[in-house]
């Protein structure tokens, strides 16, 4: 089964594996490398320098800009903002691209930020709304502005 592009998505990526959708108003840049039967929603912008996993699901106003990598089976809440540049100014000839990777499994609430550099570990849970400013460790799950871990009674 081939990727179904939405007649209203501009998919400039030819790495997009079988079964995955790319839904309307949505744009994949060339470089983009985006795995099998993932889900992108409407208004998801993807620059080139993103790998994207198997079984992902990124909802809508999400983007996912260079440097960032996404692992099989992450969740990506709606209009979670990522970020690559600690320092960011407008025509910045210094710009240093900082590299984010989301494991295996983690799911990322609505409206979560995370901040550049950074690793969310193996089925980490971040809270919507959360700011992420350093790395979470493997099923940790963490909410707030800075986000902190808490205790839960789920399991992975």
């Amino acid at each position: 089964m081939s990727p179904r592009i939405h007649d209203f998505a501009i998919c400039e990526s030819e790495s997009v594996g079988d079964g995955t959708t790319v839904w309307a108003f949505s744009h994949v840049l060339p470089g983009a490398k985006i795995g099998s039967n993932c889900n992108i929603c409407e208004n998801v912008f993807i620059e080139n320098i993103v790998a994207i996993g198997n079984n992902v699901t990124i909802k809508n106003g999400v983007q996912i800009w260079d440097g960032i990598t996404i692992e099989d089976d992450v969740f990506v809440g709606p209009n979670v903002t990522f970020t690559n540049d600690k320092y960011p100014k407008s025509k910045n000839t210094d710009f240093v691209l900082l590299k984010t990777l989301i494991e295996k499994g983690a799911s990322i609430g609505a409206n979560a930020t995370i901040l550049p550099g950074v690793r969310i570990g193996a089925y980490a849970v971040i809270g919507a709304g959360s700011v992420v400013t350093k790395d979470i460790g493997a099923r940790e799950t963490v909410v707030g502005n800075p986000a902190r871990p808490i205790a839960t009674g789920i399991s992975n």
